[in-house]
């Protein structure tokens, strides 16, 4: 199948849109805390570039505040980042013929919105890696300039102001509202919530989000099984 470069540009705009739009205010948010945590806009734009991975770096920013080891940050960020080898292997059918120069590219901008929007679209079976990666990079855009604008105008917002305390949260609920198309999807995200609530109970860390997520992903597959 031939695919015009113009229209797989449009078309992976036009998906990306949403998540440009979510980001702004995430990525201001991170920017102000950043900023508030002592990183110049130059180093909170380098690091935008560098990890893309919004959790992650809220995490590394407040440890980063609280004068915690670099160990213990590569660490925590490293668990709470352990989810996109869920992701990368759902993605794998769609893009497995794939150079590997194209699938570097492309791992570089998975996130929780772009996995959400490409496997989705993917799943209707007329998507492509072009507008995939224009997803994926239009959404990386977005948020490094984000955030750096965060950075520089954060020393006039306080912190908290407009709900962008919460504003990652909300995001992540949205997500999942979009991704619950039937029972089992419902009852797996159930699962992962109440596992993830008492993991938490039991040890420290990030880590019960990893094995919440596992499990109740696990069990979804058996279960879907035993349906067939």
């Amino acid at each position: 199948m031939t695919h015009d470069p113009k229209q797989d540009f449009k078309q992976g705009l036009a998906a990306a849109w949403p998540i440009c739009l979510g980001y702004a205010p995430i990525g201001m948010a991170f920017g102000v805390i950043a900023r508030q945590a002592g990183l110049t806009p130059l180093q909170i734009g380098l690091m935008s570039a560098l990890v893309f991975a919004g959790s992650a770096q809220f995490i590394a920013v407040s440890m980063i505040a609280s004068g915690a080891a670099a160990l213990s940050i590569v660490a925590t960020t490293f668990i709470v980042n352990l989810r996109h080898l869920l992701m990368s292997s759902a993605l794998t059918l769609f893009v497995k013929n794939e150079k590997k120069g194209r699938l570097a590219l492309f791992a570089y901008g998975v996130t929780d919105e772009s996995f959400a929007v490409n496997f989705s679209k993917y799943r209707e079976s007329y998507w492509n890696t072009n507008r995939s990666l224009v997803v994926n990079h239009a959404a990386n855009l977005a948020w490094i300039a984000s955030t750096v604008i965060g950075g520089y105008g954060g020393q006039y917002i306080p912190p908290g102001a407009f709900g962008t305390d919460y504003a990652l949260i909300a995001m992540f609920i949205c997500l999942l509202v979009f991704q619950l198309n039937g029972a089992r999807y419902v009852l797996a995200a159930l699962l992962a919530a109440a596992l993830s609530v008492g993991l938490a109970l039991m040890m420290p860390g990030n880590l019960h989000i990893v094995l919440a997520s596992v499990t109740a992903a696990a069990a979804g597959v058996i279960f879907r099984r035993k349906l067939s």
